[in-house]
């Protein structure tokens, strides 16, 4: 099922296709600005036409490919080169061009901050190796296992520290799908994201992506966003993710990936229950899988989170029990605000809503699988050059206050604008003035 076929509001690339999509942005209202606008061969159109409708237009994909060799961007003048991509199933879609997301107006789809401002510059080209057929991502866990060998004393939750990453892990892809989405990005032209619009940008990327050589779409089952007339068919969709993909064959256990929102954890006789947001299902874990996953996300399962209304995203790596239940073996789970936008912290998510209510546009950098990878809290992608935000939540912590100081002294050598907040003040005004 589509976003469109579901009938879904659209503010971002997903919206149902208008009747003039060369003069109509897809909420109906004129547009006169350029971004989100794509030109291939010698048309030019809305980019979530294009997304929406890649097989009627597949004719002028190949002929732009065959022609120009790439798409042209129009958010910027002149045009940015697009990668144009035919995955193995004979879709096309649009990507940025390398190193050119920086050149992208905030607001366009294919804008992204500068590579050291990611956590994906610690991997190899092994671990995410892009070309025209797509993205193929080297994961880190097996996702089969032969049922007459012993289970991994730990799994790879916990993310590892060092360089040159050759493996993705559960975090990392969770971030790579947030991150390759804009979900880590906002901008006040956008109207308010949904589930819906975070369901379609998962979608669109894990369309043309590999995993462990393996199509990424059939290896993971992302919840689809709640509607009553389409609740059998999501229902039956997930049952066919579980007889198609987890069914054990002979001596092997496969294992498959389930990306949603996390509504609720709640204690059963030998473990949790995770209950999912648009979804009537149920994943279980064993308690010392929960209890170590709490620990790797406190700030995920804090009692604080909830009351700034943080959600929380879960991407669970599963297996079905021999009584043909949804057990979970691992999991990446993810702090983010009202908008879907990543936070380390409830502290975050209160200054990420205090951004957008202050209208302004901004990037949340994650750090994939390095945890010890140093960011700016949020990069303010609306000054010249851009500015930074950081949140202070820890007090009396040495280490905490040295690297501090370090990232002042950072910003003030560039020249840099920063937003500062220390948690026990007030949040302060950060309107752009």
């Amino acid at each position: 099922m589509t976003a469109s076929e579901a009938g879904a509001p659209r503010d971002e690339p997903g919206r149902p296709r208008p009747a003039d999509p060369d003069s109509l942005r897809g909420d109906g209202t004129a547009r006169s600005d350029r971004a989100d606008r794509v030109q291939l061969a010698d048309r030019a159109l809305p980019l979530y036409v294009l997304r929406e409708h890649a097989t009627d237009y597949a004719a002028l994909f190949a002929r732009a490919r065959a022609e120009v060799g790439h798409g042209q961007c129009l958010c910027q003048t002149p045009a940015l080169r697009l990668v144009i991509r035919c995955s193995r199933a004979g879709r096309y879609h649009l990507a940025g061009w390398p190193g050119e997301g920086e050149l992208h107006d905030p607001s366009c789809s294919f804008h992204k901050l500068a590579s050291e401002l990611t956590g994906r510059d610690a991997y190899s080209t092994e671990a995410i190796r892009e070309d025209d057929e797509g993205v193929a991502i080297r994961f880190s866990t097996a996702l089969a296992r032969k049922l007459s060998d012993s289970e991994p004393a730990k799994a790879s939750t916990e993310p590892r520290e060092g360089r040159s990453r050759r493996t993705v892990g559960l975090l990392g892809l969770l971030h790579w799908l947030w991150e390759s989405g804009q979900l880590t990005a906002w901008h006040p032209r956008w109207r308010r994201r949904s589930w819906w619009i975070c369901h379609a940008r998962l979608r669109e990327q894990i369309a043309g992506c590999s995993i462990n050589h393996e199509n990424l779409t059939d290896a993971m089952y992302v919840v689809p966003p709640f509607r009553k007339e389409y609740a059998r068919r999501n229902t039956a969709a997930f049952e066919t993710f579980l007889i198609a993909r987890l069914k054990r064959r002979a001596d092997t256990q496969r294992r498959g990936l389930v990306l949603g929102e996390i509504r609720d954890v709640s204690p059963t006789l030998h473990g949790v229950r995770y209950t999912l947001a648009h979804h009537r299902g149920a994943l279980f874990a064993t308690a010392a899988l929960d209890e170590r996953l709490r620990r790797s996300y406190r700030a995920v399962f804090s009692n604080s989170a909830a009351e700034h209304g943080a959600r929380r995203i879960g991407l669970f790596l599963v297996e079905l029990s021999p009584k043909g239940n949804v057990r979970v073996v691992d999991m990446a789970a993810m702090l983010v605000s009202g908008l879907y936008i990543p936070a380390d912290s409830s502290h975050e998510v209160v200054m990420a809503n205090a951004l957008a209510e202050g209208g302004r546009a901004y990037v949340k950098p994650v750090r994939y699988d390095g945890s010890d990878l140093v960011f700016p809290d949020f990069v303010l992608t609306d000054t010249h050059p851009h500015s930074y935000v950081e949140v202070y939540g820890i007090h009396g912590r040495e280490s905490y206050d040295q690297r501090k100081r370090v990232k002042q002294a950072h910003y003030q050598s560039q020249g840099a604008g920063l937003i500062e907040w220390d948690v026990a003040e007030p949040v302060p005004d950060v309107r752009r003035r």
